[in-house]
């Protein structure tokens, strides 16, 4: 096991609190008005399948449990299972997509993925650190408006709603950083 702060967990990390191993399905970070910052992770017990809501403070040490990489493919999901190949072995299995949370809405077939394996069985999955996706829906830029202004909501293919800057037009395809959800650039 390897000692973090709170700040530092990811979707996808497999942890080890209260005598419990969860899997991260997603983070928010807060800081308030007052008070200090904290981490809101949403969890899944990897023994139980039960779900799991903990508030941590920046601070607070978490322990990461050592789980093997392996790099895998993407293949399809049913609605109910994402199901993945392992690339060294071309082994097939599944994970239930709501152990994957916000993640499978990035998943696109053939996308290369590393997972998460502990004691020979797949627990979760890492997504690429950026992803291309399509602009579906936002608002057309007003003459004279500069990337200044900030930035407007958009919805992109998969579902997901992030902020892109002015210039961005629907049917345009972008990078997205898959962590934060923020965008990083046109797709070229």
């Amino acid at each position: 096991m390897a000692s973090y702060t709170a700040n530092d967990i990811r979707v996808g990390w497999v942890i080890s609190h209260n005598g419990r191993r969860l899997t991260v399905t997603g983070i928010t970070k807060v800081k308030p008005g007052k008070g200090g910052a904290f981490v809101q992770a949403d969890m899944r017990d990897v023994d139980s399948g039960s779900k799991a809501a903990e508030r941590f403070r920046s601070e607070d040490k978490v322990e990461k449990l050592m789980v093997e990489d392996v790099k895998c493919q993407f293949l399809y999901s049913d609605g109910t299972d994402a199901h993945f190949m392992n690339l060294s072995d071309y082994e097939q299995f599944t994970l239930p997509i709501d152990v994957l949370g916000d993640q499978v809405k990035f998943l696109q077939p053939e996308m290369e993925v590393m997972a998460n394996f502990i004691e020979g069985k797949p627990m979760s999955i890492n997504l690429p650190k950026t992803v291309i996706a399509t602009v579906e829906e936002t608002e057309p830029a007003l003459k004279g408006q500069t990337a200044a202004g900030g930035g407007k909501p958009a919805i992109l293919d998969n579902g997901v709603r992030i902020t892109v800057p002015v210039f961005v037009e629907m049917g345009e395809r972008i990078v997205v950083n898959t962590e934060s959800l923020e965008y990083v650039e046109r797709a070229k």
